[in-house]
């Protein structure tokens, strides 16, 4: 026997870098189906599946839904809307129905739902940024997935609810209808 050193690393501790590099490409394979990933594909907004059914509208403070001003608009308003080319027709609402709203969609995408008699929106200051479309004064609420618009400058306060991404063809249709209905009054914060 030689009185040579062994060339290499010892044998205990090649043993613990196998050891060390199967653990660590077990950890790998664990944590790639536990986290989640960056680069995973969003899920989609709406179902591709038909909704059947009337629509249910949680119910809201709508203490004026009643007037006279409301069933007037509500009597104006058209049995569809066309939102960025689509064709949205008026859906029927779930019972108990809340007075003075109405609905329209593709029965696909949420829908578009308006409501009339709504108290004033606690968001209207005197600094509000509001919109005017077809001589109606709105103020535009952001929400998840939509935006409310509301109506400050007539009788009645209305809301407009729009999902994101259905245009501006229901917004102008229902300030025509709105515009052609109600007196404009000034706008009370």
């Amino acid at each position: 026997m030689s009185d040579q050193p062994p060339t290499g690393p010892p044998r205990a501790a090649v043993i613990a870098a196998v050891v060390l590099v199967g653990l660590l490409a077990a950890g790998v394979v664990i944590a790639s189906r536990f986290l989640p990933s960056d680069t995973a594909t969003p899920a989609p907004t709406t179902s591709a599946v038909p909704k059947t059914g009337p629509v249910g509208l949680v119910p809201v403070e709508a203490p004026d839904s009643g007037s006279a001003h409301c069933a007037a608009v509500i009597a104006a308003l058209p049995a569809s809307l066309v939102s960025a080319g689509t064709t949205l027709s008026k859906l029927p609402l779930a019972d108990p129905a809340p007075q003075a709203a109405v609905a329209w969609g593709d029965r696909i995408a949420p829908p578009v739902v308006l409501r009339c008699g709504l108290p004033k929106p606690a968001e209207l200051t005197p600094t509000s940024a509001l919109r005017e479309v077809s001589g109606v004064r709105w103020l535009p609420i952001e929400g998840t997935g939509s935006s409310t618009w509301f109506v400050v400058d007539r009788p009645v306060h209305l809301a407009l609810t729009l999902p994101d991404g259905v245009g501006t063809g229901p917004l102008q249709t229902v300030s025509e209808v709105v515009g052609a209905t109600l007196p404009a009054q000034p706008v009370k914060p």
